[in-house]
Parts: structure tokens; C-alpha cells; sequence
């Protein structure tokens, strides 16, 4: 048995508890949390701590694979200059991509994170995910943009998926812009008659929503770039994601990620179908990108579930929940610490489907625990720090 007093636990369950008391036992599962030592445990030895308590975060939306690209790709150019970069430098030998992988898996354990929705567009992470102190869903993604491509793209993205069986795992789009009519029926298929959970990039840019409207902006030119004839693509006269939800599964949780350009129209076209949204949010990485945030509070209250994700090294400095929470309520101040909170960790166990075991602090949870110092009361300050403990 352990016991940890600190000046708040963050249940997540629950309120906030001042001088809140957490009991665990030695694999890690949850006894108690509570204001009090409880009578069966008052001659056991307390460990005092300065800071907040809560449970491991959630990260829903990583790339371990491209961690070799930490700082190789100029930040501010926006999305479709950064995904000429990634293509462009993304390729190395496998054991110098894997040797990557696995740092930013131990610093994301040490950051406190204990479940991972990671995209992989091989099977190089495999290994790394099978032996990791962290819970992973990995996201087989699938890209292909040519319609007469779709049979071959699918069968190679289930070839890559074999990989990853005995895991958790699902096949899943990339994005708006590279997968067609005929790939987005296959996923749909694949969707609608087995576990397959679904993770898409959604509205990073303008640019996604001039071409899916106008067929104008500059994916024409990358479309140029890469040499994809897109002569067969018509304009929708609507933006990407109204484009593109009627052809997701209404079987599966579906995670719109990064969102920066979705709008009240857009949220109020997904209220309109039968589909189990899920957004998630990677400032750290939109304002790399693009140097600019979703319209945060537009999601606030709308009945979605909200979760949190750092993206990869080629768009972030660091794999930090935390330091994501802390970009969030820097910039939108009205946002709660014990919000962030919810959204750092619980919603995004909800989404993963393990919130049965991770996300808070209740009896019977391994959920991890950690400590958060710097904080002023209940608020997150630019000093505030993550250590681990569980």
C-alpha cells in the first residue's frame, strides 16, 4: 500500500479535493481517494507532496514513427508546405526511425501518459508498442486519392494491420484531401462490419475547405507536386468535413483531429447525422503548422467528447499533454484546469474505450498517477511541471 497526500487531487470523477488523500496498491490500482486517511491505513506512511494529483494522461493523437524528424522541418509555413517536408525527409534506415520511436515513447511515459492513439504507416513501431509501459491503439492510416488505386491502397494498409494483431488496432483514413469516394466505401465497409475505431486529420488549413468548395488554393498545386491527377474530383460546394461525414461508419467512434478551420456551421452539419464524433485538439502542433488555434469555445458545450493529442516531433517539441493543456489555457483563459483535465485524461480513455481502467482516479482504476507543481491553487501557471509516480 501507498499513500499520497497532496494540496489537490484531481479525481476527474469528481470535484477537486483540497488536502486529498490517494491509497494504492502495489500493482497500482486505486484503494481510495478521499479527504481523509481512512482508519485502516493510519499507521501506514504517508508521502507528503506539494502539487495536485490526478490520473495518467491521454494522448489520442501521436506519430511515433516520424520522431526522427524533431526539428527538421521549418515551423510557420503552413500544412501544405509542411507536408512537402515530411515527404521529402520522412524516409531513413528503419533502425534510426525505430531508435527515434522508442525515445519519444519513454519521454511520453516519463511526461505521464499512459495510453496512446498513434498513427503508423508501417509496421517499424510494432515491436516498440508490444513491449511499451503504454497502452496503445495504433491507426493503420490508409491514403490514396485516385479512385482506381482504392483496392490496392486498402489491401496494402490491411497487409500493414497484420502487423499490429494482438494489439489494439484499426484501419482509418488520413484526411479529406487523400483518400477518395472509393477508398472512404471500403474503410466504411470494413467499418460497419467490424471493431474498427476511426481517427481522421480534420481542417487543418483553409486551403482543405477552398478545394472541397471551389476546387481552388493550394492542394492543386500539391496535387501538381506529387503528380495526382484530380481531374475526376468535383467541387462539393461545402466545406471538407460536411464533404466527407456521410461516408464514415455510424458504427464506430470516430476522432476528428486538429480541427482548426471547423466552424459553427460545420458542428452544427455533424449534429445532423448519426455519426459518434469525437474531437480531439494538438495546439502545440497547429500553431507550429499553421500558427493558429481552433475555435475552441465553439466545441464547448455541444454535447461532444473533447480530448487532447500532441501530433508528432516534426510539429511539436515535446510529446506533453501537459504542455498542450498549458497552450490551451494560456490562450482561451476562461478554459478551467479541472476541464483541461477531463479532456487530457478521461475523454480521451472514453474515445480509446479503456475508461473502464484509465482516465480517473476511482477505486479499482489503474489509471497511473501523477503530480502536477508549479500551480497557483487550481490553475495551471507557464511553471507548472509533470512527474510521474505511477
Amino acid at each position: 500500500m501507498k499513500i499520497f497526500r497532496a494540496d489537490y487531487v484531481f479525481p476527474v470523477c469528481a470535484d477537486p479535493i483540497k488536502d486529498g488523500v490517494v491509497i494504492v496498491d502495489d500493482t497500482g490500482k486505486i484503494l481510495s481517494v478521499t479527504d481523509d486517511i481512512p482508519p485502516s491505513a493510519v499507521n501506514e506512511p504517508i508521502e507528503q507532496l506539494s502539487g495536485s494529483l490526478c490520473p495518467g494522461f491521454i494522448n489520442t493523437h501521436c506519430h511515433i514513427e516520424l520522431s526522427h524528424l524533431k526539428d527538421k522541418i521549418p515551423a510557420g509555413k503552413g500544412l501544405i508546405d509542411f507536408i512537402k517536408h515530411i515527404l521529402q525527409v520522412r524516409h531513413t534506415d528503419s533502425k534510426d526511425i525505430a531508435a527515434a520511436a522508442a525515445k519519444a515513447d519513454n519521454d511520453m511515459y516519463e511526461n505521464g501518459i499512459v495510453a496512446v492513439g498513434d498513427i503508423s504507416n508501417n509496421n517499424i513501431t510494432a515491436a516498440l508498442k508490444t513491449n511499451s509501459k503504454i497502452y496503445y491503439h495504433t491507426f493503420v492510416e490508409v491514403l490514396g486519392f485516385t479512385p482506381d488505386k482504392a483496392n490496392e491502397v486498402f489491401a496494402a494498409a490491411l497487409e500493414v494491420l497484420k502487423d499490429f494483431k494482438g494489439q489494439s488496432c484499426s484501419v482509418t483514413p488520413h484526411a479529406p484531401y487523400t483518400v477518395s469516394k472509393e477508398l472512404f466505401k471500403l474503410i466504411k465497409k470494413c467499418s460497419d462490419t467490424n471493431k474498427n475505431l476511426l481517427s481522421i486529420h480534420n481542417q487543418e488549413c483553409e486551403d482543405e475547405n477552398k478545394f472541397y468548395r471551389y476546387k481552388l488554393g493550394g492542394f492543386n498545386d500539391l496535387y501538381a507536386h506529387l503528380g495526382v491527377d484530380i481531374t475526376y474530383f468535383k467541387p462539393q460546394a461545402r466545406n471538407s468535413i460536411q464533404s466527407v461525414i456521410p461516408l464514415l461508419s455510424n458504427k464506430q467512434n470516430i476522432l476528428m483531429v486538429h480541427n482548426t478551420c471547423t466552424n459553427l456551421k460545420d458542428i452544427y452539419f455533424i449534429k445532423r447525422f448519426d455519426r459518434k464524433i469525437h474531437w480531439c485538439f494538438c495546439p502545440n502542433a497547429n500553431l507550429y503548422i499553421e500558427k493558429q488555434l481552433p475555435k475552441v469555445e465553439l466545441f464547448i458545450d455541444q454535447g461532444f467528447n473533447i480530448t487532447l493529442g500532441t501530433d508528432s516531433l516534426a510539429s511539436n517539441s515535446k510529446l506533453c499533454i501537459l504542455n498542450e493543456m498549458l497552450t490551451l489555457q494560456q490562450k482561451f483563459p476562461t478554459l478551467s484546469t479541472a476541464k483541461l483535465m477531463q479532456w487530457g485524461t478521461i475523454n480521451g480513455a472514453r474515445f480509446l474505450g479503456i475508461d473502464g481502467e484509465k482516465g480517473s482516479l476511482e477505486p479499482g482504476k489503474t489509471p497511473g498517477l501523477n503530480l502536477i507543481t508549479g500551480m497557483d491553487g487550481l490553475k495551471l501557471t507557464a511553471q507548472a511541471k509533470v512527474k510521474r509516480l505511477i
